[in-house]
């Protein structure tokens, strides 16, 4: 099972990375932080410091369309913020 599903790249955590050295991955929702750390150690091969998790539940979305009220929800997920050592940082964008 891999743990890690995504990075998260938008604005916020590029100024996170940046000036925090802290990167942040979609996880999977049973993942635990030692299981995170493991993950990200071995996967880009860098001194993980600590591991901040946090869960995002579904939000109720609903649009109107020709044929009615469309309601719906939107997946729950874990986010995990990974704080490296210092001087190390990860590149997502290397393999492009």
């Amino acid at each position: 099972m891999n743990i890690i599903l995504r990075p998260v790249v938008t604005e916020k955590m590029e100024h996170l990375s940046e000036k925090l050295n802290r990167y942040g991955f979609i996880v999977e929702k049973t993942a635990n932080r030692l299981q995170v750390k493991k993950a990200v150690e071995e996967a880009y091969g860098v001194n993980v410091v600590s591991v901040n998790t946090m869960r995002y539940g579904g939000k109720r979305k609903s649009r109107y369309t020709k044929a009615g009220l469309i309601a719906g929800k939107t997946n729950s997920f874990k986010k995990a913020i990974v704080t490296l050592k210092e001087g190390q940082q990860i590149d997502f964008f290397s393999n492009i």
